[in-house]
């Protein structure tokens, strides 16, 4: 990362505006669309000035793993749309995780996160940086006071996923805030599902922004990618020094993809969004499904907080869980329904285009024990859809087509 300026702006541009014009400056060539810089190194003007740049006394690019020019403009326009200084990119989701952890924790440290987090993160923390005297705790989501609860005095992070996946489980954020500043810790949420079109943590007090970028931000399930949105401060002081050393950097074509996909961001989260609370109340209503789990319904047990904390929508992201008298049945019937798709796509990926289905028991949380799996909710029958932009038809048709013939 090297700190740029960008393109000069009016103050108060509404955040679908910014998701189109904040970047770097153009180059001589005054290219309309940013420029893709494929470069690993840069040729320096003398050597006094190179020898300024890598100690850090003036500004300006050095070397691919210390910043890019696409790169920063991905980092200025995501910032610019979750209300935070600064953003730091990296090569996936979970590196970005990586790259938090190794920046603020050392051994003896101590984490409280969310049961219901992505099966990977509930990994990355529980045991791998377990090995390294890293101490967590883990709470049920929507319990503030068993947050509070697990605080001790070496807390200094409070990782939250707000909706989670797949259970769209919500955590009140403003609370969090202030029990993670009470305790001298930081609050991180991952914003993955709602994106700063639906929600902006900063705005009610989050300290660190996590996105996967190969999700949402992307949008059409091309690259991988990651990002960590901060104030300066953090971003300059604590996530670029590990950066420099670890190399969990983004590739600039990367980057590149996702400055486009950022320009539509607003458009596909508002019309996937409606296309999933359609299906959402299909599948509430289909005689083959026991529960529906999607925060825009009202019998979602936080659908009011959702409500509140996602601008009145609620995402694109859905889970339901097919009836069944077993486990064993559960799992039967829930792939029968999978492997009777003919249009919509069986993939573990989410945030695309095209409407993407998955057995999370088998797939993203299949890692985690049956008592981890337990303890989060998720059983052998749930399938967790992230609605594209088919035709509500269609979606309905596909399904049904497993629904319908459960026996």
């Amino acid at each position: 990362m090297s700190k740029q300026v960008p393109q000069p702006l009016p103050e108060g541009l509404h955040p679908e505006t910014l998701a189109v014009r904040t970047a770097v400056p153009r180059s001589q060539y005054g290219e309309n669309s940013e420029a893709l810089y494929l470069t690993s190194g840069y040729v320096q003007p003398d050597a006094e000035t190179s020898a300024q740049r890598f100690a850090g006394e003036e500004e300006g690019y050095t070397y691919g793993r210390s910043g890019n020019p696409t790169v920063s403009s991905f980092e200025m326009r995501l910032a610019a749309m979750e209300g935070t200084e600064a953003a730091m990119a990296t090569s996936s989701g979970m590196s970005s995780i990586m790259l938090m952890l190794f920046s603020l924790l050392k051994s003896g440290d101590h984490v409280v996160f969310s049961q219901s987090m992505f099966g990977s993160t509930i990994k990355l923390i529980g045991s791998e940086f377990a090995r390294f005297g890293v101490e967590s705790t883990i709470v049920p989501q929507a319990d503030v006071a068993a947050w509070k609860a697990a605080v001790r005095p070496s807390t200094k992070i409070l990782f939250a996923e707000t909706p989670t996946n797949p259970l769209t489980d919500v955590c009140d954020i403003a609370a969090l805030a202030d029990i993670a500043h009470n305790a001298g810790a930081w609050l991180a949420v991952d914003n993955c599902f709602a994106t700063p079109v639906l929600q902006r943590p900063v705005t009610m007090g989050a300290d660190i922004i996590m996105h996967s970028g190969t999700k949402y931000l992307d949008g059409q399930g091309r690259v991988m990618a990651g990002a960590l949105c901060a104030s300066e401060k953090l971003v300059t002081e604590k996530f670029l020094p590990v950066m420099k050393n670890s190399g969990l950097i983004l590739a600039p074509f990367n980057a590149w993809v996702l400055i486009k996909g950022l320009e539509t961001l607003d458009i596909r989260i508002r019309a996937q969004s409606e296309r999933a609370l359609a299906m959402a109340q299909w599948l509430e209503q289909h005689p083959q499904v026991a529960r529906v789990y999607y925060p825009g319904l009202p019998s979602h047990t936080q659908h009011a907080l959702a409500m509140r904390q996602m601008s009145g929508i609620g995402g694109a992201l859905l889970s339901f869980d097919v009836k069944a008298k077993d486990a064993a049945q559960a799992r039967e019937r829930a792939f029968h329904v999978l492997d009777s798709l003919q249009v919509l796509s069986l993939c573990t990926n989410l945030g695309d285009t095209k409407t993407l289905l998955t057995h999370p028991a088998s797939t993203s949380h299949g890692k985690l024990s049956d008592a981890q799996r337990q303890a989060a909710g998720i059983g052998q029958g749930m399938i967790r859809m992230a609605v594209g932009l088919e035709h509500i038809g269609d979606l309905r048709a596909d399904l049904g087509r497993g629904l319908d013939t459960l026996a």
